[in-house]
């Protein structure tokens, strides 16, 4: 068994959506996909959020790098997105394959 003195914290990011709020299992989506170079974070949280208090379900894209997962798009969306709802992000070349 390894030994480990004192407590690490592994927490990146955080992001709370508010009370009432609830969000989807998250999808990282790189921002340069064909840029080897480019830094492991540099690229976007994706997410549903689904708000009780409102009744209302929005997408957000969140800047990954940010500490605090910067919101930099919210969508409100016309449906509710159910709680556990997975998310995949497919390119589009991808897609052509089908």
């Amino acid at each position: 068994m390894p030994k480990m003195a004192g407590v690490a914290d592994c927490t990146v990011g955080r992001r709370m959506y508010g009370p009432g709020c609830y969000g989807s299992e998250p999808i990282f989506v790189t921002r340069e996909p064909y840029n080897a170079a480019a830094e492991e974070d540099d690229g976007y949280l994706l997410s549903y959020v689904y708000n009780e208090n409102i009744q209302e379900s929005r997408f957000l894209v969140m800047d990954a790098k940010s500490p605090t997962l910067e919101i930099v798009a919210a969508v409100k969306l016309p449906r509710r997105v159910p709680h556990g709802f997975h998310s995949i992000f497919v390119k589009e070349s991808d897609l052509q394959k089908l």
